[in-house]
């Protein structure tokens, strides 16, 4: 642990001080930029909900294309170098782009640079996000990891409070290319953080090429094979996944904009700009992530969190369901658009409180099982497993939008979510992990 002494809270740990600000910085800037890409593409291509799930699925596609270099080469070249080398490219590129838009101002020039920002960064996202994930067992005791993983959650919860508050607001008063500044500023700032990291690493002994990288993943499969709890909770985070990254991608600024933004009133409306609520679900998914969070760091590591994970995801269902029913009873039919704001916004702190006591035990088992050595190559078939579905799920909710409305979706997610949960809770595997 190069040297550091064992210390009973994690952030006496330097390195991993560096790292958590480093993430802090460069999380806040992605979100700034995620908020305003998701609105600004609907603002400009007159509310086109196909265009924007082609957005996100383009540029989830080029994420799951390249996580498998980000594999290769996170278990061969030293993480903290990956890290702020593609903080930095990321900075520079939208950096690049921000230029490019002030110099060519036509909406069409702007949907251009934006798919072709949101594919080159998911691209470099891919390369990045393998090395990160593989980095704490590397800083940290192996008895710290539930605490650090619970920081590295407290942190996103933070962000969503603070962070989406701010983007709403910068959102608001300030003039698109000005935003993307200050986002291209924080990539580089956490790539400054990232540059003091110490981590050792040994050097890979034979020179990195297409046949050594098809070499690795093999292996990464072969070991991954041999896991099959870990196997049993990838494939339900695949489906999982695809059913939940529709209503948050998908249906929110979809609802802001035809449901929200054409009402004669709404709730909290002489404060509240429409897109502002968009902040406010995520502020209720932070505090309850947040809350969950602190109590993950105080808790003695979980072990065997297999069957816990997968009751918790069948309550997170139930939400789901009643989200979905929601929508139909309350919006669709006209009853309380105000209604179903109170009820989203409860919606959304239950899903928040879910999040921590599902995402910390299952990251924390899986980087203890894991050998350190295979962290990067499984971490990014991980990634790749569980992401999988998302590009599709994007088009087809986008597609869904456009022709049937949001109760048809709301519904169809709600019902594939709590089947995928009920599955995984009957596996045996899952009783392993």
């Amino acid at each position: 642990m190069n040297g550091e002494t064992k210390t009973r809270n994690v952030f006496a740990n330097r390195n991993y001080r560096l790292v958590f600000l480093g993430a802090l910085v460069s999380e806040l800037g992605a979100l700034l930029y995620s908020f305003a890409v998701g609105f600004y593409i609907l603002k400009i291509s007159d509310n086109n909900a196909f265009l924007q799930g082609l957005y996100l699925a383009l540029s989830g596609a080029a994420l799951l294309l390249f996580t498998p270099v980000g594999g290769v080469l996170g278990d061969r070249v030293n993480k903290a170098k990956i890290m702020y080398v593609c903080d930095y490219v990321k900075g520079g590129m939208i950096l690049l782009a921000t230029v490019l838009m002030m110099i060519l101002p036509s909406p069409r020039a702007h949907l251009a640079i934006l798919f072709v920002l949101g594919i080159l960064g998911s691209a470099v996202s891919g390369i990045f996000t393998p090395a990160a994930g593989a980095m704490l067992p590397n800083l940290v005791e192996p008895q710290q990891l539930q605490q650090a993983n619970a920081y590295f959650s407290v942190k996103s919860s933070m962000e969503s409070i603070l962070g989406v508050v701010l983007a709403g607001i910068l959102y608001a008063v300030l003039p698109l290319n000005v935003l993307f500044l200050a986002v291209g500023a924080c990539f580089i700032a956490s790539g400054v953080s990232e540059m003091l990291i110490r981590c050792d690493h040994t050097p890979s002994a034979e020179p990195i090429t297409i046949r050594l990288a098809v070499s690795d993943m093999k292996e990464g499969i072969l070991y991954l094979k041999n896991q099959k709890a870990i196997l049993a909770v990838l494939g339900a985070v695949l489906f999982i996944n695809f059913f939940f990254t529709p209503v948050t991608g998908n249906f929110i600024p979809y609802f802001i904009k035809t449901d929200l933004e054409t009402a004669p009133a709404y709730l909290f409306d002489s404060l509240l700009k429409p897109e502002l609520w968009s902040s406010v679900f995520s502020v209720c998914i932070g505090v309850s992530s947040l809350i969950g969070a602190a109590i993950m760091s105080a808790r003695e590591q979980e072990e065997g969190c297999g069957v816990k994970v997968a009751k918790r995801l069948c309550v997170f269902s139930g939400v789901m369901i009643v989200l979905a029913a929601g929508y139909g009873w309350l919006v669709a039919s006209g009853v309380s658009l105000n209604g179903f704001l109170i009820v989203f916004c409860a919606g959304c702190l239950a899903v928040g409180f879910l999040l921590s006591f599902i995402n910390i035990p299952l990251n924390t088992a899986i980087q203890s099982k894991v050998e350190k050595n295979k962290l990067s190559k499984v971490g990014s078939l991980l990634n790749v497993g569980s992401q999988g579905m998302i590009p599709i799920a994007s088009v087809l909710a986008g597609a869904a939008l456009q022709a049937f409305g949001s109760t048809m979706l709301l519904a169809i997610c709600a019902a594939g979510f709590t089947v995928t949960a009920v599955l995984l809770l009957t596996n045996r595997d899952v009783r392993t992990l």
